[in-house]
């Protein structure tokens, strides 16, 4: 027989191990089901992905340095995550909820963090990076670039200095890899675009179905807080990871002779896509126990109700009312602009309409045109910008990096919440929204200016830029001949008393070396320099570029840039209030998404490459490999700023011309409401004199 209160011990422990489980599992749902909680996942992911998409910018030159990219290659790729983006964004629209949307945005967010691991496979898969060299046969050390000349008996390092490849293997060995580096990396951006389409539609339309009428705001407003941050995080990774060498996971045997000031330092750009990749994976995760739908949220947040009363203002200003809307208003709208039942033939059918009849519209046409010249500057400074401040002020990839990140990025996010502000604060009706794009565009323009002038000049280059008028020049043609020095070397050496900068110590002439100091100890001295312009025979040289004249200017150059860049933000949200008021209320929900696809299509995607392209412009010295060019080494740095500034400075002023006409015609607008209104004013009094006149003859015959 056993013992009853044995069984009951043993039956009652099941159920005392099951209750915990069934609690985790109701607390679990019940986190499922907030959209407090949706709002905080969806924070995180929109700010991962917006890092993993920003990073590419904050190591675009270097990307171009380790793979011989030109700007305009390098612009093309960074514009080429559009391309997908665009051809998908216009069904967003159509599926509105007729999907799971937060299973689809984990599976776009997955297919992110696919194409940031795409990005980065490029360095697994090529050869480790040669600094010195293209040939790959050549040693890679301070002495493989030296002056040898005819009489020098040293047979190794004399078939080393004078590398023979035929075509052949020139094809071998550089073409066709590089067609799969190039080849992998734009498909990853391309995976990238695509990836992104339903992230950010679907989120907000998810947040605004479900969360409380007076709640949404709130939330959207927190939403694009923090996704604001996503660039800054991107450029301050990009200068973290810059700081270490490229080939960090499979350093050479002794070390390198570089140090991050050197002009053929390439730091590990690729370690920046794994840490995003992986950033994205982890908050994907939580979209795939989202349900399709859930409760409605019912009650109104106490914090909203004590702190933020203003948001319940019902006139006509409000940003509830503008921005989120009420859910129900925009189910009508949506109602009245596409039936639910349409099939997705027919939604393509009737897109173009829709299209044209807006983009007949003028203001909302000028407003998107002065959006898409305001991102054609956005998208050309984000691109280039860190490369710019490498080149015109000598200073590292990482520390420019460091100061978009710090500065840039943070008085833009300043500068759209100061015009969300301001309109929400002063009430501001269309022409003063227009009024305050124009005063935003000519103050950035102004502030844009000085930035022609402050800039570094590009120091003499021997053979390259600024040494051919020198009479010394032709002596230094005839000396450099003797040594036979390769094309392909890069290995700049700097004359200190002179201020002459060698791009090899051979051209310099120099056959010997002051003792290794080993890896990253110091700059190496080259002695015995025979082909000095200074005149000076049997000198020394220090390796590295010449030091530049003007590095303290970096400072100036980019608070200037900055505070242009906060100016220019406050136009965002006006821009919205305008395109928002002017199109017809069945038109407004796809209104906000042809804007993005327009800027997308006529200024994220060209303005990169049409910024690349015209730094290429200014290049004084391309890299020699297999007799063709592959990346700019020197630039006329006056050239540069010049066709740098000035493009951004036409973008400026599209916008302000832009600006300009919508308030004009605003302007106009009013007065012929306001001269109608007053025409119906008089005529309503002469149909009253006539009125009372006939009363009075009536009252008169009684």
């Amino acid at each position: 027989m056993s013992d009853p209160k044995t069984e009951i011990k043993m039956s009652s422990k099941p159920a005392y191990k099951s209750q915990p489980e069934s609690v985790q599992k109701r607390l679990c749902s019940n986190l499922f089901l907030s959209i407090k909680f949706f709002v905080f996942c969806h924070s995180l992911l929109q700010l991962a992905q917006l890092m993993i998409s920003g990073y590419l910018k904050s190591s675009i030159s270097t990307i171009e340095r380790r793979f011989g990219l030109s700007s305009q290659t390098s612009g093309l790729l960074a514009a080429f995550n559009e391309v997908g983006n665009t051809a998908l964004i216009i069904f967003v629209s159509y599926f509105g909820s007729r999907v799971h949307r937060p299973r689809l945005i984990g599976l776009g967010a997955v297919l992110v963090a696919v194409a940031g691991l795409l990005m980065s496979l490029p360095h697994f898969i090529a050869e480790p990076y040669r600094y010195d060299h293209v040939n790959l046969d050549l040693p890679q050390d301070s002495a493989s670039s030296l002056c040898l000349l005819p009489q020098t008996p040293a047979p190794a390092l004399a078939s080393a200095s004078v590398p023979t490849l035929n075509s052949s293997s020139c094809a071998l060995s550089s073409e066709a890899p590089q067609m799969v580096v190039v080849g992998l990396m734009f498909l990853a951006q391309t995976l990238l675009g695509v990836g992104a389409v339903p992230i950010q539609p679907f989120g907000i339309s998810y947040i605004d179905d479900f969360a409380h009428p007076s709640n949404s705001p709130l939330y959207l407003g927190i939403l694009f807080a923090v996704t604001l941050i996503g660039p800054g995080l991107a450029y301050g990774l990009g200068g973290l990871m810059l700081r270490f060498y490229v080939d960090i996971d499979r350093m050479p045997e002794g070390g390198i002779s570089l140090t991050p000031k050197d002009p053929r330092w390439v730091g590990a750009w690729w370690l920046g896509f794994l840490v995003s990749a992986g950033a994205v994976t982890l908050t994907a995760l939580p979209y795939f126990f989202f349900p399709r739908e859930m409760p409605k949220e019912e009650q109104e947040l106490s914090f909203r109700k004590r702190i933020l009363p203003s948001l319940d203002d019902k006139g006509e200003n409000s940003l509830i009312k503008l921005g989120a809307g009420n859910s129900s208003d925009k189910e009508k709208d949506r109602e009245a602009q596409i039936a639910p039942d349409l099939t997705v033939i027919q939604f393509v059918k009737i897109f173009p309409h829709v299209l044209l009849r807006n983009l007949r519209h003028p203001i909302f046409l000028l407003v998107v045109l002065a959006q898409v010249s305001m991102s054609s500057m956005v998208a050309g400074m984000a691109t280039f910008l860190p490369k710019f401040l490498e080149r015109q002020f000598s200073v590292t990839a990482s520390f420019a990096n460091l100061l978009i990140g710090s500065i840039s990025i943070p008085a833009a996010i300043v500068g759209i919440v100061a015009g969300g502000f301001l309109v929400k604060r002063l009430h501001l009706g269309p022409t003063r929204c227009a009024t305050l794009g124009i005063v935003g565009a000519f103050t950035c323009l102004l502030l844009g200016l000085p930035l022609f002038f402050i800039g570094c000049p590009t120091h003499p280059i021997a053979n390259v830029y600024g040494t051919s008028t020198l009479p010394e020049n032709e002596d230094f043609l005839s000396c450099t001949q003797l040594c036979s020095c390769s094309k392909s070397d890069f290995n700049p050496v700097c004359d200190t008393r002179s201020h002459i900068e060698y791009v090899t110590p051979c051209q310099a002439g120099c056959t010997g070396l002051q003792g290794d100091p080993g890896p990253g100890q110091g700059p190496v001295i080259y002695t015995n320099c025979s082909c000095l312009l200074s005149g000076l025979r049997n000198s020394s040289v220090t390796s590295g570029s010449c030091e530049s004249s003007c590095s303290h200017l970096v400072l100036p150059f980019i608070l200037l840039v900055s505070l242009g860049g906060a100016v220019a933000s406050i136009t965002h949200t006006p821009s919205f209030m305008l395109i928002l008021r002017g199109v017809k209320k069945e038109d407004k929900s796809l209104a906000v998404g042809m804007q993005f696809m327009l800027q997308r299509v006529l200024a994220w995607m060209p303005s990169p490459v049409i910024h690349g392209s015209a730094i290429d412009t200014a290049c004084v010295f391309w890299a020699d490999t297999c007799g063709m060019r592959s990346l700019c080494r020197y630039y006329d740095h006056d050239l540069l700023r010049h066709r740098f500034i000035g493009l951004q400075f036409f973008f400026k002023l599209g916008t302000l011309v832009c600006f300009t006409l919508v308030f004009i015609i605003l302007r106009q607008q009013e007065k012929e409401a306001a001269s109608s209104r007053s025409h119906n004013g008089l005529v309503s009094k002469e149909e009253k004199l006539v009125l009372s006149s006939e009363k009075r003859s009536e009252d008169s015959r009684m």
